[in-house]
């Protein structure tokens, strides 16, 4: 890293951010292609048998997830950092509404390490013993990546990459449930903090029909206005609660939701089970006669929908 003496101990660096993509670019098959894993984004540096931890924003993290000292053992010697993402992995896919519960707790017990383990993902290699990485192409750091032999089983892993394969990898992970891919062209350097759209990331988009079922005022200058609305998702019992959108929402559309929402005001929700309680108590229920649709990510073990997006409403 610029600006570190050669024999200082490895220290944060901010990860490089990729620019989101709706789809495929038209020089796709130039890309090296990677699973995209939902998890936190992480920099390690390893360094005489002790391991570090940072958060995405340069927070010490290590003491919340001490199962990644194991990281050390498979080092040895060598002075390392590397970008990662820890997950917690349910069978083969990323579970975030379980990795949720380690991410609330900096000194996890021995029963939350034991219900919820987490698995650190290398898929970069920032510097290796004096020799700082970020002005090599990726190609050649991602070589030596996979040269370092850093698998730990259970807790380490180091996927592999997919050179010229981003189509065949975008259907895999959307038929696996994945969150998507990135796209990494061959010599892009490493540009700590920065986005840039030498790295792309694209991710596996679902589409739902809803039924809105309330809204929660705004703030500021949308406080007389819907900041957010109630999804529910029709089933044969009744409305179940699929959460709250508000991304993706206009002025315009907000004004025309609150219009329609307050003249279809009901004193009870209309959900079949309990609303969270710090959705509940600043919620306004409406008849659930509005059909919309909504983009989103996955669906979490409680239903609810993960990063929805509203689409608008759904005509008839």
């Amino acid at each position: 890293m610029p600006g570190q003496a050669a024999g200082d101990s490895p220290g944060f660096i901010a990860p490089m951010l990729a620019t989101a993509a709706a789809g495929l670019p038209p020089d796709a098959a130039e890309f090296v292609a990677e699973a995209k894993w939902d998890g936190l984004r992480a920099c390690v540096a390893v360094a005489g048998g002790r391991v570090r931890v940072w958060s995405r924003t340069g927070r010490d993290i290590t003491a919340a997830y001490p199962e990644l000292a194991a990281l050390a053992a498979v080092a040895g010697r060598r002075t390392l950092v590397l970008d990662a993402e820890i997950v917690a992995l349910s069978g083969p896919r990323p579970d975030f509404t379980a990795l949720q519960r380690r991410m609330r707790t900096g000194r996890p017990g021995g029963g939350l390490l034991a219900a919820v383990p987490v698995t650190l993902i290398i898929f970069d290699v920032l510097r290796s013993g004096r020799d700082h990485l970020d002005r090599s192409p990726y190609v050649l750091r991602r070589a030596l990546l996979e040269d370092l032999g850093l698998e730990v089983p259970g807790s380490v892993q180091v996927p592999p990459a997919f050179p010229g394969e981003a189509a065949a990898l975008l259907a895999a992970t959307r038929d696996r449930g994945l969150e998507g891919i990135m796209l990494k062209r061959p010599a892009s350097l490493y540009h700590p903090g920065r986005r840039t759209r030498e790295w792309l990331k694209i991710r596996n988009i679902r589409a739902a029909d809803v039924r809105v079922g309330g809204w929660l005022p705004g703030t500021g200058t949308r406080a007389h206005l819907a900041g957010s609305v109630l999804m529910g998702l029709p089933r044969p019992g009744g409305l179940e609660f699929a959460g709250a959108v508000g991304s993706g929402l206009s002025m315009a559309e907000s004004r025309e939701l609150t219009a329609l929402l307050q003249s279809l005001e009901q004193p009870v929700s209309p959900f079949t089970e309990p609303v969270p309680a710090d959705i509940a108590r600043r919620a306004r229920w409406a008849r659930p006669v509005i059909a919309a649709e909504v983009a989103y990510l996955e669906r979490t073990e409680s239903g609810r929908l993960r990063h929805p997006v509203w689409r608008g409403i759904r005509p008839g």
